[in-house]
């Protein structure tokens, strides 16, 4: 099962519904995802609450003005079947940078922005805008 997009869906699909606020299975490369997603406006913040076996990482959603959800598309690109690796030179802009890329490198889960500040490269998870 593909966890990541798994987690990415319930967040689209909770900004279509109007949630508030959803409430996932937490692991380190979610955590890594929502930090991104934080720092860069698409949720207000998260939470982890650690109970005796994985944890559960709440997920407080952000909406623009007009009541629209701040993220608009979520695209998976690395798959379990089908990895993709980018070289630091490779490293796409999405949407002539009104979105966002998000790698997983050596280095932890990245931006692409903050990816190639740091020169590396690494498995292209998704896109989001």
């Amino acid at each position: 099962m593909d966890t990541i997009a798994d987690f990415v869906t319930r967040i689209r699909n909770a900004g279509l519904a109007r949630h508030d606020k959803l409430d996932v299975p937490s692991s380190n490369m979610r955590q890594g995802i929502a930090r991104i997603l934080k720092e860069n406006g698409y949720i207000k913040t998260f939470r982890v609450a650690q109970d005796g076996k994985q944890g559960l990482m709440r997920v407080y959603l952000n909406y623009s003005k007009d009541g629209a959800p701040a993220i608009a598309n979520v695209q998976r690109v690395s798959r379990p079947r089908k990895r993709i690796y980018v070289k630091k030179e490779q490293i796409p802009q999405i949407r002539s940078g009104y979105g966002i890329s998000i790698l997983s490198t050596n280095k932890g889960v990245l931006s692409g922005e903050e990816a190639a500040n740091q020169n590396v490269g690494g498995e292209f998870l998704l896109k989001v805008w």
